[in-house]
């Protein structure tokens, strides 16, 4: 099933300190690599994960044109045809600006059964630790598909990009994500207040996941 993931569709969002306030210093963050310039390919556990192609928006529309997928994630519905090709346009304008990694999951390197992205990347990652998002199409759940791809790209994070935290921000409803973040070693934030939003004129309740690279 898929999750909710704020690097795909929101924006950061800042309060300003009074005028009359000392400014507070942005925190420092460890220097993150860039993401590389040659197209990204991470194999394991069965699958291949690799970027979306312009070959590839006909099977995004079967895969995305789905009532979970526009329950749970910032995709538009209908995702027909002119809308996953804008979706990649999109992807690719933020793959440029090193803001975002967003990733075709398969298993032969070739048919895209479901996407798994990392953003709040490169300039975008003051406003909060990267995030991890899914989306698996109808046919192909229930395979692990979510799970594996998550674990692969949550590795790829901490030992290539050298993020030492990423996370997850998941609806309260649904299950099936929150099953996934726990068995991919993921620990809900118990301390932080819920993010709630408005999207699609439904309300929803993000928890927000995290997982550190020693947690392996």
């Amino acid at each position: 099933m898929s999750t909710r993931a704020s690097a795909a569709g929101t924006e950061g969002r800042q309060r300003l300190a009074p005028q009359s306030q000392p400014q507070p210093q942005p925190q420092s963050l460890p220097q993150q690599p860039p993401l590389p310039q040659e197209p990204v390919v991470i194999r394991g556990d069965g699958l291949v994960l690799r970027e979306w192609t312009e070959a590839d928006p006909p099977r995004m529309s079967e895969l995305f044109d789905d009532p979970a997928v526009a329950h749970f994630t910032p995709l538009v519905s209908p995702f027909d045809l002119a809308a996953a090709r804008a979706y990649l346009d999109r992807l690719r304008a933020a793959r440029a600006a090193g803001t975002r990694l967003q990733l075709a999951v398969t298993t032969d390197g070739e048919t895209p059964l479901g996407e798994v992205l990392i953003g709040a990347l490169g300039a975008e990652r003051p406003v909060g630790a990267p995030t991890l998002g899914y989306a698996i199409g109808p046919a192909h759940r229930g395979l692990g598909l979510a799970l594996r791809a998550t674990r692969l790209l949550t590795a790829y994070a901490h030992d290539e990009l050298g993020l030492p935290r990423v996370c997850l921000q998941i609806d309260r409803e649904n299950a099936a994500s929150i099953k996934v973040a726990r068995a991919a070693g993921y620990r809900l934030v118990e301390d932080a207040e819920a993010e709630r939003v408005t999207e699609k004129g439904r309300r929803l309740v993000l928890h927000t996941w995290e997982h550190f690279a020693g947690d392996r």
